[in-house]
């Protein structure tokens, strides 16, 4: 049985939620605020997590922070809505989505199925190691290396990564981005994809990669480029 953890101190969102969840056939635990958040996910193990940003004792974003060095099991943020700085947060400390309130419990559902979806989908390809050139990347423990010097990435950069080089010279649009990373293709913001991308390229040019880059194709999207006589 799939085990969701709900993370919000509103207890009419999370009584709403909860019935939702319930009939969907899943298990659930409700946390009102960061303590209790961090408490259930190392005691009832869950399989998918929803996480508010403001909440009592400890906000979504530091439980965030604490479970990824942990786990990389699902999590997306529940932020205000306009607050703009609240998403772009959450997705570099490692959240795999963000739901703006006030939110539809079918649109948290729909959310939650997606991404079951795609780590199901996942699970059928893990042990997946790539090398091309001076990059490495292990699926397994999400590590990457560039010149066998880590990279930190956040999951999800790690994927998009993943995804593009192991089809290199393959363009990827914004939704086919979205549809294969965040597994939803019409509740998806294109400029997640690009935020991502644009994290993910500053953290990899810190390191030399003549030989290979993630580049823009123009009005159509991104793939992964190598270069027979290095960059140009």
């Amino acid at each position: 049985m799939i085990k969701v953890l709900i993370c919000d101190d509103n207890r009419q969102i999370t009584s709403i939620l909860e019935e939702y969840c319930k009939r969907e056939g899943y298990k659930v635990k409700v946390a009102y605020d960061g303590e209790e958040a961090l408490e259930f996910f190392s005691s009832f193990m869950p399989d998918i997590i929803l996480l508010d940003v403001m909440m009592p004792k400890l906000d979504g974003f530091y439980v965030c922070k604490e479970i990824r060095k942990k786990s990389n099991v699902p999590v997306i943020m529940v932020t205000a809505r306009g607050e703009d700085f609240e998403k772009i947060m959450g997705l570099e400390i490692g959240a795999d989505d963000y739901i703006v309130k006030p939110f539809s419990g079918g649109e948290v559902m729909a959310r939650i199925r997606a991404i079951l979806r795609r780590c199901s989908y996942e699970g059928r390809t893990e042990g997946h190691e790539l090398k091309i050139a001076n990059l490495y990347i292990n699926m397994d423990s999400y590590e990457v290396m560039i010149d066998d010097e880590e990279v930190s990435l956040t999951k999800k950069e790690t994927e998009i990564l993943w995804l593009l080089a192991s089809n290199s010279g393959k363009v990827f649009s914004r939704e086919n981005l979205l549809d294969k990373l965040w597994g939803y293709d019409y509740y998806g913001d294109m400029r997640t994809v690009d935020s991502h991308i644009k994290r993910l390229r500053a953290k990899i040019d810190a390191f030399p990669h003549e030989s290979w880059d993630v580049t823009t194709i123009w009005g159509v999207g991104y793939r992964f480029t190598e270069y027979k006589e290095g960059k140009g």
